[in-house]
């Protein structure tokens, strides 16, 4: 009797064996799932140094079309993001230097006209370093979504054996996102609601209740007869 029950153990400890095996492979292929890029290249809420550059010409004497929109686009990005001083750096020992200067009450007035206080513009000159047409420089420092930079290739890109992506996967598709997004405090959390309009929830719902039936649409039919 004690031996027909030995040998009635045997298989129970063997299913037990393969299901332990099994386990240990199911554990392997967990683990061989690819990394997250999010979690790779994850976007990151810092404040940095922001830089508009105005092409200068020689002769320059007054802002272009051209050059005043891109003092007008500086001035609605400071307003979103930016805080603190926009400074108007103007570049020296070049030879549109005069050109620059001259430029450089009309940028200040630009600026104050879109709601820079005064005291937050400063000029200040910076070297051209040899450059031929050098430009005016607006600098500002604003809250910004960025990645750390790209390019980084620790491994050979065959060397796959761990089924795993290449350290530089969906860097530039995160850094394209981070440049997308007009307000970074959005990653942060969601926008408080606005407040209700009564007023125009009251028009909208009585257009709603006295809307007219609508009419049955009518279709007609079309024989063709190609005879």
């Amino acid at each position: 009797m004690s031996k027909t029950k030995k040998f009635r153990t045997k298989p129970v400890l063997a299913l037990l064996a393969v299901s332990l095996l099994a386990g240990c492979a199911q554990r392997v292929m967990t683990g061989s799932i690819p990394d997250d890029y999010r979690t790779n290249h994850p976007i990151v809420i810092s404040e940095k140094e922001q830089v508009a550059d105005i092409p200068v010409g020689h002769a320059d004497s007054k802002l272009s079309l051209t050059q005043r929109s891109i003092v007008q686009n500086t001035i609605a990005n400071y307003r979103a993001n930016g805080s603190g001083v926009i400074h108007i750096l103007l570049p020296t020992g070049s030879p549109n230097e005069r050109a620059a200067t001259r430029l450089r009450k009309d940028v200040a007035a630009t600026l104050r006209r879109g709601g820079v206080k005064p005291f937050n513009i400063s000029s200040e000159p910076y070297p051209a370093g040899g450059s031929e047409s050098p430009p005016i420089r607006l600098v500002y420092s604003a809250i910004t979504a960025s990645t750390h930079p790209c390019g980084q290739w620790p491994k050979d890109l065959l060397e796959t054996a761990d089924n795993r992506h290449y350290a530089n996967f969906g860097c530039a598709s995160q850094t394209n996102l981070a440049a997308q997004i007009a307000n970074p405090a959005d990653l942060l959390g969601p926008r408080a609601t606005s407040p209700i309009d009564a007023e125009r929830r009251g028009v909208v719902i009585d257009d709603y209740r006295n809307a007219e039936t609508p009419k049955p649409v009518t279709t007609q039919e079309v024989n063709y007869d190609f005879n």
